[in-house]
Parts: C-alpha cells; sequence; structure tokens
C-alpha cells in the first residue's frame, strides 16, 4: 500500500482542530492540566509536538509530518500491507510502541515494541487474516482497558470497525 492511500484512509478517521481540557494528548505536557493547552488538529497532538502550531497546521504540513514520523519509522517494511496500514493507524492512535507490542503479543514473540527478525518472521508465518484479527482484537481490549474509554470509546471502535472493512478488502 502507498503512503498516499495510507493518509487518505488515516485523515478519514482525525477531525480538524480540537482542545478538549479532558484529552492529555491535547497538553504539552502529556497529562491533564500539564503544560499548555494546545490541542490536536488532524490527529496531531500537543504532547507529541508540543513545539508546533497546531491550530494553524496545515493537512499538507500534517501529511509530511506523518509520512516522515511515522510511516517511515514505523519498521513495517517486509510485512504484508493490510498488517502494515492497520499497525500504522494503530501506533498514530495509541504509540508506536504500544502497537507494536499488540502485534507482537498477536503472533506469540517477546512484546518488546521493536518489530526485528524473530517479529516479522511470526508475522509472516501466521495466515494473514488470523494475525489481522488478533492484532484487533488486541487493539480493541487495550482500548477498554483506558481509563479515558467512557469518554472516547465509541469513536475508536467506529475507527477500529472502518480498519476490519479495510482488513477485509487489503488481505
Amino acid at each position: 500500500m502507498a503512503f498516499d492511500e495510507a493518509f487518505r484512509r488515516l485523515i478519514g478517521h482525525e477531525g480538524g482542530y480540537t482542545n478538549d481540557r479532558r484529552d492529555p494528548g491535547n497538553w504539552t505536557g502529556g497529562k491533564v492540566g500539564v503544560g499548555i493547552l494546545k490541542g490536536t488538529k488532524f490527529g496531531l497532538a500537543a504532547n507529541t509536538y508540543p513545539n508546533l502550531d497546531i491550530k494553524n497546521i496545515s493537512l499538507a504540513q500534517a501529511k509530511e509530518i506523518y509520512k516522515k514520523d511515522w510511516w517511515d519509522k514505523l519498521g513495517g517494511t517486509g510485512l504484508h500491507s493490510a498488517i502494515t496500514f492497520q499497525l500504522w493507524d494503530f501506533s498514530i492512535n495509541a504509540g508506536k510502541k504500544r502497537a507494536i507490542q499488540e502485534l507482537q503479543q498477536a503472533v506469540g514473540v517477546t512484546a518488546d515494541g521493536v518489530i526485528g527478525p524473530k517479529t516479522m518472521e511470526a508475522v509472516n508465518s501466521r495466515d494473514l487474516n488470523d494475525v489481522l484479527l488478533t492484532l484487533t482484537a488486541e487493539r480493541l481490549k487495550f482500548y477498554t482497558s483506558l481509563n479515558t474509554w467512557p469518554i472516547w470509546g465509541k469513536g475508536w471502535v467506529n475507527r477500529v470497525a472502518d480498519n476490519l472493512k479495510y482488513a477485509a478488502r487489503d488481505n
């Protein structure tokens, strides 16, 4: 899958500017009330980009950031593109290390948050649909464990449901 298609899908889940005080990602310190409330736009959050002018970022600038900081750094080269997309989307929503750990748990290897040869071998030796479904299950279990589930859980489930449709098309 090309980055442009992955970005098109992603941006369909990521909205415009928000600065909900309850969202730790909207604060430059990464915790509610810590740092400056700068918000989130196109999924780019103040806790990850504290020096970015979040409110005024353009879609083109967001696309460049996603390519450079997320797509290029994921480490998913060598995985089926359906898995790479799901892992990338999850990493943007929950953090790269967490997404990789959930993938590793899905395939039964040590969950160290790094895609290395053992992870690649384990993922590529399993049935594609089994990996996609198990990764999605791990993603949902992770979301339901968060104390912010009552606030944003419905949105996360809708995102995962859309991504399951993409997985069905991509496999």
